[in-house]
């Protein structure tokens, strides 16, 4: 980077911290699961729609950074992604894309084998990258990979909510059981959000949870799982995939769609904690390895 690069960077910087000094941060929530097929990054996508529809200003940020696919799911075709942040390509504010509603997206990178798992060097160029954000954001989402990998541990650890997303399943049950164990005693996170999707009515969604409950209070003492809620099954999601859009966009009025309205409610209900300090400390924090 030349020397006229850096400055304008620093300049730009330092104007932005006195611009935002004293302001709230944003809230991030990473949204996980603990295997794939749950529906997981459908949830994010609605989910930040349903937010914008509540005058929040969103940014889904692809943390499946080897395999992502919410540009996809919307329809969109990123110029840049993720990757050409990591090799110094492009500025953080060029690769950010317009969604749907008003959400802000960061496009992850399909399909690059280097990206399965960020380096210490890789997670401080994010980290600078975000510091030169000039937006403010209420609320940060991140559309975590699914499993235990490290990528999807370390964003975990950087969030202030951890959303765990199963279906009424046998197997997505116990991993998701298996991903609070680990976030748990190998990164000391106590507190988690339960949703569960595709469920037929209420009673399956609390069942879910009720037996999530039941073995981590016998095993897993010291953590607290909360009930955030459920997704009802609903043919129409399956139809806005298709089509490549969100389901509060093509069909608002369904059924799935009111159960992502509530749950967004839900979340701007949540007790706010101010995790201290500038945005850019938060920044830090997110992608440069801080607790």
């Amino acid at each position: 980077m030349d020397q006229a690069k850096t400055l304008k960077r620093i300049v730009k910087k330092e104007m932005m911290n006195s611009s935002r000094e004293g302001g709230t941060l944003p809230r991030v929530i990473a949204v996980t699961s603990g295997k794939g097929g749950v529906g997981k990054t459908n949830v994010v996508v609605n989910l930040a729609f349903a937010l914008t529809r509540l005058d929040k200003h969103v940014l889904v940020f692809d943390a499946d950074v080897g395999l992502g696919n919410v540009d996809i799911m919307l329809g969109i075709a990123p110029k840049f992604n993720l990757h050409h942040i990591l090799r110094r390509e492009k500025e953080i504010s060029e690769v950010i894309v317009n969604g749907p509603g008003g959400i802000k997206i960061l496009p992850a990178a399909s399909g690059i084998q280097e990206l399965v798992e960020l380096s210490t060097e890789q997670r401080l160029v994010l980290s600078e990258e975000f510091d030169s954000l000039s937006e403010e954001f209420d609320i940060l989402l991140l559309d975590t990979g699914a499993g235990i990998s490290s990528n999807v541990t370390y964003f975990c650890t950087a969030a202030q909510d951890i959303i765990v997303v199963a279906l009424p399943e046998p197997t997505s049950i116990t991993d998701a059981y298996a991903l609070m164990k680990v976030l748990s005693q190998n990164h000391a996170i106590k507190d988690f959000r339960l949703l569960v999707n595709a469920v037929k009515n209420e009673g399956e969604g609390k069942e879910v949870f009720r037996q999530l409950s039941v073995v981590a209070d016998r095993f897993l003492p010291n953590i607290s799982i909360d009930y955030l809620g459920h997704i009802l099954r609903d043919e129409n999601v399956a139809k806005a995939i298709r089509h490549q859009r969100a389901v509060l966009d093509a069909y608002p009025h369904s059924k799935a769609s009111q159960c992502f309205m509530s749950l967004s409610k839900k979340i701007c209900d949540l007790p706010y904690v101010h995790p201290g300090g500038s945005p850019q400390f938060l920044w830090r924090a997110i992608l440069g390895g801080e607790r």
